[in-house]
């Protein structure tokens, strides 16, 4: 029974570390960074089609896209109706934000 005990906390254990370190790489990943959207100005603001660098980092910045459109540097392009475009082009979902 201490054995079996003892193994289920063991397993707990590891699922909880194993966790956190999903936890951690996740936020890393969804790290709001405005800049990264700079890769994609040109095509926001013109007809040029979006470059593979710029969808690389517009998915990477998709989960901040409502907090970047408050940015005082680059708000005023993601509310441009290009990024839109844009966004489809890159197959990201641009979110109705408040």
């Amino acid at each position: 029974m201490e054995n079996s005990l003892r193994s289920f906390f063991t397993v707990a254990f590891m699922v909880l570390l194993l966790s956190a370190g999903q936890l951690q790489l996740t936020e890393a990943q969804t790290r709001c960074d405005s800049v990264q959207i700079s890769w994609c100005l040109q095509s926001i603001v013109s007809n040029i089609p979006p470059s593979q660098e710029c969808c690389r980092r517009l998915r990477g910045q998709e989960a901040c896209l409502c907090r970047e459109t408050r940015d005082p540097t680059f708000g005023g392009y993601l509310r441009h109706p290009g990024a839109r475009r844009v966004a489809a082009a890159c197959g990201v979902r641009f979110p109705r934000c408040n």
